[in-house]
């Protein structure tokens, strides 16, 4: 299925769709068209043409209430007539592709030219004997069948080449491959409630089919596209279909279309699926996508040139809105997505890179010169005509060896080893239950200073019991005793809690023997109606005798409120309203309270302050949450005006005030007590009251008694961050966010701008890194503002996983360390690698140069360094890369942006071991003949065979670097290098691999590898040298770096780089950082849709009647955002006639971009 593009996917449906009409009452075109409309023209279209929804519900074969019967026959029809809810993805890059873009690498396509030079001038022969005068001064070991064989350098060069390339390519294919696992791990994780033959189940969204009732509550994305059929209070959010930021508020008789892709922001109802998959409104968007993706490639092939891998990986949709400038800015926004250590990384390859290229030109210019002096000058040959061959294989040969210093200097293996540490990371962390969405964030969280985390569910463990209880003016400090509690009281108490919560909310039994029983929906109310239970009543036929249906009103918990209230109709058609809320809040406005015999007395303000300090604080001291209870009767005429609400949530009876308990999880105060010791603050941001808030952050171990630290209100916060005209201050917030421990009663802004605010700080020399944890919809702008921002994979809505970067498939705490300790494992094992690869490089580029200028031949041939290469890049990324991570890393404080890469450690090792290779390996290549006693291999002419003095020297060099390799893996200047080395069973392999094909290279490798067999006692000579590694490693460990005042660190982001300038105009910056989040359009099939909708691309690819209509009549209010629209006109119905007869006529803004 994954294979077909969007448009064959289309027309099958619609092929499907035609022939099957008949079987129900409406056919896909039809409910395609009516999901069209908006508001009132939908409303009176039903009407029209169907009656009432309830009529398009039979219609659909389906009860409002019982839903779809859920057999599978039945699902299965409904999947063919009317298409899966799901969008097929992009197709992936084919293998070829990706061997393709691993061959545009500059210094492979060098090699490549040179190769196919030197292979075409080794067949052909000059005519008649004239070589032997024309051969410098080297000449003369040359036989014939070593004439024959100079067609195998070129060609070992070119098989190097082909390695290399399927190694990245392989690389790249993988990576792609774990990322769409990613992908689809996500799509399978969310899952949606619909009801099937009277039951309430959770299906994942791929399998809800039209006609299934779904529940659509607050923070859900609209998984479909449906009619609204019952519910109270439903707000959605609309804009990213819309672009208009109002919520919109849904009823059935005024506007009941709830469109895929959109949030519920408020409020909870039902809805009657009607378009799934490429029928729904967002599905229309990806298929036109679809079509306009193949132009698109055509014009992203110039981008990926220029950007090479990094731009494949983000390549955000395009926007059309508003012409170049916003194009420039966005790429500069696009510039910023690079993280902190792709930062340094880039920087470090591209010095690394211009040395490298200057090491060999100046390589290729001395063999140049000392050829042409030494043969034309100081010998005084003539250049003879037939000679021209043979000179040209000369200045091949040295242009040769000039590349491959180049490719020993480049490290490509850089990007390779991120990518590898990473993806590697993120496979490893989903065991940890770290969902990573973004790579980059995976490396981030090892430089957090900061993390603000919600209290609920993930400091505590979310499971509500109410532990007491202040009813009948008796506060009762355990579950009081059900006959104390006079029967009006209680069958208030019962009625108050089981009708005024949501009924999708229940207590179930437990699934296993012994188990605490099940609770579903909200877990405040779970805690409720667990109170009811256990003072021996039942919430079922309360609720079985007021279904939802017969509900008169309901006022929904949302931020503001912090109430939920509930209006039934009483049998004498009189009113009564439930109310439930934070205690402060809702004892406010209550004015009596029922006591002891069940009858209201008069509730004063006085009478409020002593409760407060007698019941709620003791409460809240205890670290419990305090919930009032109340109600309201109203009389059944006049019926009161139920839209203002300040009239009707007010003078409240109070019924009784419970105090819940959410228990801190057991394993948080040691995983708090980690994170303070790595150097990270933790502070907690939540909802509740002060008092219970700051119990539990002394519970938590955020905060010892005793210490100097801050725990705030909300009101108190902002009250000290604004001046005298409301306008927050930065120097302000910098006084508090140092001591700030606990923010309580915070409201969504406050913690948006306590990140922010903690982020734009320069009040520390570093620039903190904060990350945050958050599960409602309301968490959006603070997760999306944070460098890492995680979303509860249990308790999270949908809206907070989409602006997330890392999702806690456990909603627990104690991941966030594991988060830390492989963010910084990242960051250690790329160290690690660059340690070992630049020790390689100064070795093997000083070795090629000098080799190369002293003896006109390196000692190491370019196939030789190739493998060196091959070693050194591929093989050491992974080995070094796929370290496991140890508690050891948390005992450090964190590096911070501008730490550089390689500290003075660092650079001590790469120095010392590259003297102890240099010398060893020139002591060989000028003395080495002597000491084995064989022939020298220098001054060797053109073709002359391998001899044993250049493969020792070979030899020795690899063993070197396979026992520094195990030095490598330390960079703190640890003793013990063996230490945990057989948890990585990666290294292990490798390591033994390269050895052993090392082995067959020298053996056997021949001419093609310019090597010549060695004997045993020269094989234990090169290993000893090898072994010297470990050794000298000891010695290097034990000079002090603090002596070394000379070394140099790298790899380090300056200041100047550090602050791109779009930080500096925040307020744009703060829209553009939700667009930019959205950037990898791969992920979630809704990502980016407001990229989308802007383009007038849409409607350029539109050509079909009914359906262009309703795209157009939904790009309206787009349009009129967009400047590109200008010559379009009025919005509503637009005529675009002449852009569909000629594509090339669209506005030149748009166009551009397309």
């Amino acid at each position: 299925m994954g294979d077909m593009t969007n448009s064959d996917f289309y027309s099958k449906n619609q092929r499907n769709e035609s022939s099957h009409g008949g079987e129900f009452g409406c056919t896909m075109e039809e409910l395609r068209s009516l999901m069209e409309l908006r508001g009132t023209e939908a409303v009176v279209k039903i009407k029209e043409t169907y009656g009432d929804t309830e009529a398009i519900c039979r219609r659909l074969k389906t009860s409002p209430v019982e839903g779809l019967p859920g057999t599978a026959p039945d699902l299965e029809k409904r999947k063919q007539i009317f298409g899966q809810n799901f969008i097929p993805p992009k197709k992936p890059k084919t293998f070829l592709q990706l061997v393709w873009e691993a061959l545009q690498d500059v210094t492979l396509i060098i090699l490549e030219i040179a190769a196919i030079i030197s292979l075409g001038l080794s067949f052909y022969h000059p005519p008649g004997e004239g070589n032997e005068g024309c051969a410098t001064a080297q000449g003369g070991a040359e036989d014939e069948g070593e004439a024959e064989a100079g067609w195998i350098e070129g060609a070992a060069i070119l098989l190097s080449v082909i390695c290399v390339v399927l190694v990245t390519a392989f690389n790249d294919w993988s990576k792609e491959k774990q990322f769409r696992g990613l992908q689809s791990r996500i799509e399978q994780e969310q899952k949606f409630t619909v009801v099937r033959a009277g039951q309430v189940v959770q299906i994942p969204v791929a399998e809800i089919v039209v006609g299934d009732i779904a529940q659509v509550k607050y923070g859900d994305l609209l998984p479909a596209d449906g009619l609204f059929i019952q519910g109270n209070d439903l707000k959605i959010d609309e804009s990213s279909l819309t672009g208009e930021s109002d919520q919109v508020r849904k009823s059935v008789d005024k506007d009941p279309m709830l469109l895929s892709g959109t949030h519920v922001m408020e409020g909870s109802g039902r809805m009657l699926v009607t378009a799934v998959g490429v029928n729904s409104q967002t599905g229309i968007i990806f298929t036109l996508l679809g079509a306009g993706g193949e132009e698109e490639e055509k014009k992203d092939k110039k981008a990926k040139q220029q950007d090479g891998a990094a731009a494949m990986e983000m390549q955000p949709l395009k926007s059309a809105e508003g012409g170049d400038a916003d194009d420039r800015k966005k790429a500069s926004m696009h510039k910023k997505e690079k993280s902190v250590l792709q930062g340094k990384l880039t920087k470090l390859a591209v010095q690394i890179g211009k040395a490298g290229l200057v090491m060999s030109a100046i390589t290729v210019i001395i063999l140049v010169l000392y050829f042409t002096v030494d043969t034309f000058v100081v010998n005084k040959k003539p250049w003879l005509p037939e000679c021209t061959p043979v000179y040209v294989q000369y200045f091949v040969k040295f242009f040769i060896i000039g590349v491959t210093v180049l490719v020993v200097a480049v490290p490509e293996g850089l990007p390779l080893a991120v990518t590898i540490s990473l993806a590697y990371s993120v496979k490893k962390m989903m065991k940890d239950n770290n969902l990573v969405r973004h790579l980059d964030a995976c490396e981030t969280m090892g430089n957090a200073t900061a993390i603000c985390s919600d209290k609920t569910g993930t400091l505590t463990t979310n499971r509500m019991t109410v532990v007491q209880a202040y009813v009948g003016d008796v506060h009762y400090k355990e579950i009081p005793d059900p006959s104390s509690i006079n029967t009006k009281t209680m069958e208030l108490l019962v009625n108050a809690i089981a009708i005024n919560s949501a009924y999708t909310t229940k207590i179930l039994p437990p699934e296993k023997e012994g188990a605490l029983p099940r609770q579903v929906g909200n877990k405040t109310e779970c805690g409720l109606l667990g109170f009811v239970l256990d003072l021996k009543q039942d919430y079922e036929p309360v609720r079985s005798q007021m279904p939802e249906e017969k509900l008169y009103k309901v006022y929904t918990f949302n931020s503001v409120r912090k109430s939920m209230s509930t209006v039934i109709k009483l049998p004498d058609e009189s009113f009564r309203m439930y109310s439930k809320g934070a205690s402060e809040i809702v004892l406010k406005k209550c004015c009596k309270i029922l006591n002891g015999a069940g009858e209201p007395r008069v509730f004063r303000p006085r009478d409020r302050d002593e409760m407060v300090k007698k019941v709620i604080e003791p409460m809240a001291c205890d670290g419990l949450r305090t919930i009032c209870v109340a109600y309201r009767d109203f009389p059944s005429s006049p019926e009161p005006d139920w839209d203002n609400e300040n009239d009707i949530l007010n003078d409240l009876t109070c019924i009784c005030v419970v105090g819940i308990e959410d228990p801190v999880r057991p394993e948080v105060p040691e995983a708090i007590r980690k994170c303070q010791r790595a150097g990270i603050t933790v502070r907690m941001v939540t909802g509740d009251n002060i008092n219970t808030a700051r119990a539990i952050a002394i519970k938590c171990g955020i905060i010892h008694p005793g210490e100097d630290f801050l725990c705030l209100e909300g009101k108190e916060f902002n009250r000290r961050i604004r001046n005298e005209k409301g306008e927050i201050e930065q120097e302000r917030i910098d006084k508090i966010w140092p001591k700030l421990r606990v923010l309580a009663r915070s409201s969504p802004t406050d913690k948006h701008t306590l990140v922010k605010g903690i982020i734009d700080s320069t009040h520390t020399e570093q620039r903190q890194v904060v990350a945050v944890t958050g599960d409602g919809t309301n968490d959006g702008p603070a997760l999306k503002k944070a460098d890492v921002g995680f979303a509860m994979g249990i308790a999270g809505t949908d809206v907070a996983k989409e602006a997330s970067d890392i999702i806690l498939t456990d909603d627990n705490f104690s991941s966030i360390v594991k988060a830390v300790m492989w963010g910084r494992n990242v960051y250690d094992s790329i160290s690690k690698f660059l340690q070992f690869q630049l020790t390689v490089n100064v070795v093997a580029v000083i070795v090629a140069f000098t080799g190369a200028c002293i003896t006109q031949d390196s000692p190491l041939k370019a196939v030789q360094m190739l493998w060196v290469n091959l070693i050194m890049d591929t093989f050491a990324s992974l080995a070094l890369a796929t370290e496991p991570p140890t508690e050891t890393l948390l005992l450090r404080k964190p590096y911070g942006r501008n730490k550089p890469l390689i500290s003075r450690t660092m650079m001590k090792n790469i120095l010392g071991h590259a003297v102890y290779q240099l010398a060893l390996i020139f002591t060989l290549l000028f003395v080495g003949e002597k000491m084995f006693q064989i022939d020298s291999g220098r001054n060797a002419p053109l073709h002359s065979p391998p001899s044993e003095h250049y493969t020792i020297i070979f030899n020795t060099f690899v063993m070197m670097q396979l026992f520094n390799e195990i030095n490598a893996r330390k960079i703190h200047g640890e003793r013990n290098v063996f230490d945990g080395i057989f948890r990585n069973p990666i290294f292990c392999t490798i390591v033994l691999g390269t050895f052993a094909i090392q082995i067959v290279i020298v053996q056997f490798g021949g001419k093609p590898f310019s090597c010549s067999p060695l004997q045993l006692d020269q094989w234990m000579w090169c290993i000893f040298i090898g072994l010297g590694e470990l050794v000298w490693g000891q010695v290097i460990a034990t000079i002090p770096t603090s002596r070394l005042k000379f070394l140099k660190e790298a790899g380090r982001l300056t200041q100047k780089e550090e602050i791109p300038e779009e930080e500096l105009n925040e307020d744009v910056e703060e829209i553009d950082h939700a667009e930019r989040e959205l950037r990898r359009g791969q992920i979630l099939w809704f990502r980016g849709l407001n990229r989308i909708q802007t383009q007038i691309e849409v409607v350029n690819t539109f050509k079909s009647g009914a359906s262009f209509q309703g795209a157009l009549r939904r790009q309206s209010s787009v349009t009129s955002q967009s400047q590109d629209v200008a010559n379009l006109s009025s919005p509503s119905r637009v005529s675009l006639s002449n852009a569909l007869s000629s594509p090339t006529s669209l506005p030149p803004a748009a166009a551009g971009q397309g």
